[in-house]
C-alpha cells in the first residue's frame, strides 16, 4: 500500500492541537495542522481589540498549563515567559471593606478580620484540598481506564489502568479518600460551608466553582469545578496563577514555533468541511476550499459536538454514540469582555495604586450572591447583579497598551448560553456598571471595548454554547466518561479518528494535557499498522 501524504492530520490549531502535533512529529510522524482562522491558538490568542490595545480574547490567565508540556516543547526557548501576580486575589465588598489574598501571611491576616476561626483553618483546608489535587495531577497525563464491555486482550490495558488508579486511591489516608468523594460529587457550597463561617473567604474560594460553568455554587458537582481550578502551577509554585507576557497568544505562538521546528506543517485559513472516510474509516479531511488532505490518522482539536454534528458522516457513527453526543451537555454562563482604559481603576475599598490591581479582582461577595446570579440568568437571560472577575494584565505587561494606558479582562457570569445578540450591549453596560459601583470613574476611563456573549464565543472559537471546557465538567462527562463512556482513550468510534481537545480527558482550561495524551494514542496505533 502506498504511503499516505501525511501520517496525521490535525483539525484545529488551538493549544491542544499544537501540543498533539508536536508530540506526534517528535515521534517521527509527518503531521499537518488545518486551522480555520488566520492565526493559531484557538481560544488562547492575543488580538488587538481597539487601535493600540491588545489583550487575550478568550482564555486570559495561566496556571493549568502542564509543566511537562512546557519543558518538553521548550516553550521558554521559543519566547514564553510567565510572571506571577503580585497579589493573588482581591475581593471588594458592598460595605466598602475588602478581602485581599496573597503570600507572606496576608491571607490569614485578612481572613482573621472576618473570622479568627476561619483564619485558623486555612492551612488545613489548603493541605487537604492539595492532597486531592495531587490525585488529579497524577492522572492528567494518563488516559483514564476505558470502560468497554467484554473480556480479552482488548480489555487488558484498561484493566491495568483501572487497577493502578485503584491502588493510587487505596494509598490515600481515609480522610483524603472521603474528601475525594466529596469533591467529585457535592456542591462547592456544601464543601465550603463545612470549612468556613465567613462569607468573604467562601466567596473567594467559591468563585472557582462557577468559572465557565452554567450553575450555582450549590449545584451538585460544582465542588469538582472548584478542584479543577487548583491543580495547576506557575513557575513551580502550586496553585498560583500568572500572566503570559504578550497575552495568552504568547503560549500558542511559542507552541507553533516548536511545531514548525519539529517539522509540522501548519496551514491557516483552512476551515474543514468534512472528515473524509472510506470503508468506515477516517482517512483525511476536506477543506471548505475543496483541498483533500489525506492522512493515516485524523486528530480533532474541535469541540466533540462540532466534530460529530457537522463534520463526520452520521451513517458511520454507532447509533448509541450519536444518541449520547446529542445529549452531551455544553453551555456556559460566560460573558467575556476586554476594555481599553486611559487610567487604572480606583477602588473605594482600597484606593490608589497597589498590588491588588495585579490580582484577580472578584466582584461576588457571597455564595448566595452567586446563586442569585445563576437563578436570574435562568429566569431572565442574564444576572441583574452579575459575577465579574477583572484582571488588568497591563499592570504586569506594558506591551499590551500605549504608555500610561491599560487593558482589562472582564470574565463575567451569568448569562444564558443562548443569550440573543440583541442583548449584548445591554449586558456589557451592566458588567461595566458592576465594576463602576466599586471603582467610581471606571466607566469614564474606558476608551474602547469588545464584548463577547456565548454565541459570539461559539461563532469565533467553536465553543458550543460558549462552553470554555468543551462540555460540562460533571461526573457523567468526566474521566472515563469524557466525552462518552467507552471512548475515554482519545480513540473515537470511527477507526482512524481521535479527539485531542478539551472535550477529552482531563477537560478544559489551557493545560495541553489532552493533546499530549492523544498523541500517545495515535503514535501507538500507527506503529502497529
Amino acid at each position: 500500500m502506498a504511503r499516505e501524504a501525511w501520517d496525521a492530520v490535525v483539525l484545529g490549531g488551538g493549544h491542544n492541537g499544537l501540543v498533539c502535533a508536536w508530540y506526534m512529529a517528535r515521534a517521527g510522524l509527518k503531521v499537518r495542522v488545518l486551522e480555520r482562522r488566520s492565526v493559531v491558538g484557538g481560544a488562547a490568542v492575543t488580538e488587538e481589540f481597539h487601535p493600540g490595545y491588545r489583550n487575550s480574547t478568550a482564555s486570559y490567565t495561566v496556571s493549568l498549563l502542564n509543566p511537562k508540556v512546557i519543558a518538553d516543547m521548550q516553550l521558554a526557548r521559543h519566547g514564553l515567559r510567565v510572571v506571577e501576580r503580585r497579589m493573588s486575589n482581591f475581593l471588594p465588598l458592598p460595605d466598602g471593606d475588602s478581602l485581599s489574598v496573597g503570600e507572606g501571611g496576608l491571607t490569614a491576616r485578612e481572613v482573621a478580620r472576618f473570622s479568627p476561626r476561619d483564619a485558623a483553618r486555612l492551612d488545613d483546608y489548603g493541605r487537604r484540598l492539595d492532597a486531592v489535587a495531587d490525585v488529579l495531577r497524577d492522572q492528567v497525563l494518563k488516559a483514564p481506564p476505558n470502560l468497554t464491555p467484554g473480556l480479552g486482550l482488548a480489555s487488558l490495558g484498561p484493566a491495568i489502568a483501572a487497577g493502578a488508579l485503584g491502588l493510587r486511591v487505596k494509598t490515600l489516608d481515609q480522610t483524603t479518600q472521603r474528601d475525594l468523594v466529596d469533591l467529585f460529587t457535592r456542591s462547592a457550597g456544601e464543601w465550603l460551608d463545612g470549612w468556613f463561617e465567613s462569607d468573604p473567604i467562601k466567596a473567594l474560594f467559591g468563585f472557582d466553582s462557577v468559572v465557565g460553568a452554567y450553575g450555582s455554587p450549590w449545584t451538585p458537582g460544582s465542588a469538582y469545578v472548584l478542584l479543577h481550578h487548583v491543580f495547576g502551577e506557575v513557575n513551580g509554585k502550586r496553585g498560583a496563577w500568572g500572566h503570559a507576557l504578550g497575552g495568552m497568544g504568547a503560549i500558542t505562538r511559542a507552541m507553533a514555533a516548536a511545531c514548525v521546528e519539529a517539522g509540522v506543517q501548519i496551514t491557516l485559513d483552512a476551515p474543514v468541511a468534512e472528515v473524509l472516510t472510506e470503508k468506515g474509516r477516517a482517512v483525511g479531511a476536506v477543506t471548505e476550499a475543496g483541498e483533500v488532505v489525506r492522512g493515516r490518522a485524523v486528530v480533532s482539536n474541535l469541540h466533540p459536538r462540532l466534530l460529530f454534528d457537522r463534520l463526520v458522516d452520521p451513517a458511520i457513527v454507532p447509533s448509541d454514540f450519536r444518541e449520547r453526543m446529542d445529549r452531551h451537555v455544553s453551555g456556559s454562563g460566560t460573558f467575556r469582555m476586554n476594555v481599553a482604559l486611559d487610567r487604572l481603576p480606583d477602588f473605594t475599598a482600597l484606593p490608589g495604586k497597589g498590588d491588588h490591581l495585579t490580582a484577580g479582582i472578584i466582584i461576588a461577595p457571597s455564595l448566595d450572591y452567586m446563586d442569585r446570579a445563576y437563578q436570574d440568568a435562568r429566569r431572565d437571560g442574564w444576572s441583574r447583579q452579575p459575577i465579574v472577575e477583572m484582571l488588568i494584565p497591563s499592570t504586569l505587561d506594558d506591551s499590551l497598551a500605549p504608555e500610561g494606558h491599560h487593558v482589562a479582562s472582564l470574565f463575567c457570569q451569568h448569562v444564558a448560553p443562548d443569550l440573543a445578540d440583541a442583548h449584548r450591549d445591554t449586558v456589557a453596560d451592566l458588567m461595566i456598571d458592576t465594576v463602576e459601583a466599586h471603582a467610581p470613574g471606571f466607566r469614564a476611563s474606558i476608551v474602547g471595548r469588545l464584548a463577547l456573549g456565548p454565541r459570539d464565543l461559539e461563532r469565533r472559537f467553536g465553543l458550543i454554547g460558549g462552553d470554555i471546557f468543551h462540555g460540562r465538567l460533571s461526573l457523567d462527562q468526566l474521566f472515563s466518561a469524557r466525552p462518552v463512556l467507552g471512548h475515554a482513550d482519545y480513540r473515537m468510534p470511527v477507526p482512524g479518528l481521535y479527539l485531542c481537545g478539551s472535550g477529552a480527558h482531563p477537560g478544559g482550561g489551557v493545560t495541553g494535557a489532552p493533546g499530549h495524551n492523544a498523541a500517545r494514542a495515535v503514535v501507538r496505533d500507527l506503529r502497529r499498522i
